[in-house]
């Protein structure tokens, strides 16, 4: 399930240096399943062709040249009537004027003229056109209007100066219209915690206990759940990956700053998913300075760490809050009957499990093969499938539970 999947997006592409990002943006919609009809605008084609959207898109490019039919007649403004969305990446100054006055007077302005959809603009140009006043009133009526502007950003323009007028990155623009798009879905209203990644137990300022964990699973359950219209906190412990738009992030390293972060914001939550993987013990004392090498080896003492779902599970049983709980088992023996002592020690109202040592299923960056138990007995097992899918059918099952 990808919520672009099918969707009808017009992409309108001005005359600005930036319209070669559109090429590549073009095909990022595609390869999301989306239909792309793209609309150049006259100046446009003098930075890019319409064949290149073309060939990216399967579809027809649109220009001026078709705005009037053979007979006369007008065809190609009906492209906008049935979009879901219409995005201008780059959006120029020129067109950004337009728009606000209600010009007509090329394809691209005469579709959003008609179009009942919303409109997302990507602004890009020189900084001395972006600080213009007359550009920053036109772009203010248009947001009040409901018009969504992403950008433009601070970064390197064509003619080697940083400033701000620098288009926005198309991955962004592709996060966002994937967050716009989903507001609607089935899990609007409903808010997810999702903790994610591996807890890292100090033993001295720089070295630590920790795992395999890369959070790939949490990462795309957060995205699949953000995809369906919820709100997350993601609670990770990974700091150098881009996160889902629009999805509140809170940074931790040990398994005590997770429980706390969790304890902190559940009582919001709808869901908790700990997809994290914690660590079950930590040093008992963490060193104030580097450890040094010496002829005998240091005695790390280890205690255990408070359990997180345990907590939580108190705090649901003191109040009648109807939290949905689901936990995760990353087992290398007797995964079934493990994962089922969790589901039932921990009061889980589901626990997804998999066997670490199988070789398709040890951290696989991409695929797990995972087995859901359910607290009413039940017991489902799943092909092996890529990590989304296995979070649309995680967010199916809560979905029943809600």
């Amino acid at each position: 399930m990808d919520v672009l999947r099918k969707k009808r997006i017009v992409l309108g592409v001005t005359g600005s240096i930036a319209a070669y990002k559109a090429a590549a943006f073009a095909s990022s919609l595609k390869q999301h399943g989306a239909n792309v009809d793209v609309i150049l605008t006259k100046n446009a084609e003098r930075f890019i062709t319409p064949l290149t959207f073309q060939t990216l898109t399967g579809r027809k490019a649109f220009t001026d040249a078709d705005l009037w039919g053979e007979f006369g007649h007008e065809i190609p403004i009906e492209v906008g009537h049935d979009a879901d969305l219409i995005i201008i990446a780059p959006c120029t100054s020129n067109t950004i004027a337009k728009l606000n006055h209600g010009i007509s007077d090329n394809l691209l302005t005469l579709v959003c003229t008609t179009a009942s959809c919303p409109i997302l603009i990507a602004p890009a140009m020189d900084i001395a056109m972006y600080d213009n006043k007359v550009l920053q009133s036109n772009l203010r009526e248009l947001v009040n209007r409901g018009v969504k502007t992403l950008g433009p950003l601070d970064g390197q323009l064509s003619y080697g100066v940083s400033a701000v007028g620098r288009m926005m990155e198309t991955t962004e623009i592709l996060n966002f219209t994937r967050y716009f798009l989903s507001r609607d879905k089935k899990l609007k209203g409903k808010k997810f915690i999702v903790t994610v990644g591996g807890t890292k137990e100090y033993i001295d300022p720089i070295r630590f206990i920790t795992n395999r964990s890369t959070g790939q699973q949490g990462y795309e359950i957060a995205q699949a759940a953000m995809d369906m219209g919820a709100d997350v906190i993601l609670i990770t412990t990974i700091e150098a990956r881009k996160v889902p738009y629009g999805a509140e992030v809170i940074h931790v390293n040990t398994a005590e700053e997770m429980k706390q972060a969790v304890l902190n914001r559940v009582n919001e939550a709808d869901v908790l998913i700990m997809a994290a993987d914690v660590s079950d013990f930590r040093p008992k004392n963490i060193h104030k300075h580097k450890i040094k090498k010496g002829k005998d080896l240091p005695n790390i003492e280890l205690e255990f760490t408070d359990d997180i779902l345990s907590a939580v599970s108190e705090l649901k049983s003191k109040s009648d809050y109807p939290l949905v709980t689901v936990g995760f088992a990353a087992e290398s023996r007797n995964m079934l009957d493990n994962a089922n002592q969790k589901l039932n020690s921990k009061r889980l109202d589901m626990i997804v499990a998999n066997n670490i040592l199988t070789e398709d299923e040890a951290y696989d960056p991409d695929f797990n093969r995972v087995t859901i138990l359910y607290a009413g007995g039940e017991v489902e097992p799943f092909d092996l499938m890529g990590k989304y899918d296995i979070s649309v059918v995680i967010l199916e099952r809560i979905i029943q539970r809600l």
